[in-house]
C-alpha cells in the first residue's frame, strides 16, 4: 500500500509476455548473443528466423575488418561463401 508497482507488475499484453520470457531465460526477439557452435554440417550455427529466409553476416576471422553478408534460407545447413563456416535456419515464434 502506498508504494510504486514495479515493471513487472504494472506490464500488460506484449510487454508482459517478452519480460515473462525474459525471466524463464528465453530470448524471444533474439537480443543476446547467440550460443557458439562448431560451425560444421554436423553442429552448425543456429539462426533463427520468422520468416524462411534471413540475411546472416559472417565475420570468418578474428580480425577481419569486413563482414560477409549471404542469403541463408529455409532447409539444409548452409555454408559460409568466404570460410565455409556452416549456418542453419530454424523456426522462432515471436511471443504473440
Amino acid at each position: 500500500a502506498g508504494n510504486l508497482a514495479s515493471d513487472e507488475e504494472q506490464a500488460t499484453g506484449l510487454e508482459r509476455k517478452v519480460m515473462e520470457a525474459m525471466n524463464k531465460g528465453q530470448d524471444p526477439y533474439s537480443m543476446f548473443r547467440p550460443k557458439r557452435y562448431m560451425g560444421t554440417k554436423e553442429d552448425p550455427n543456429l539462426v533463427p528466423s520468422i520468416t524462411n529466409k534471413r540475411i546472416v553476416g559472417c565475420v570468418c576471422e578474428e580480425d577481419n575488418s569486413y563482414v560477409v553478408w549471404f542469403w541463408l534460407h529455409k532447409g539444409e545447413a548452409q555454408r559460409c561463401p568466404s570460410c565455409g563456416a556452416h549456418y542453419k535456419l530454424i523456426p522462432h515464434e515471436l511471443p504473440h
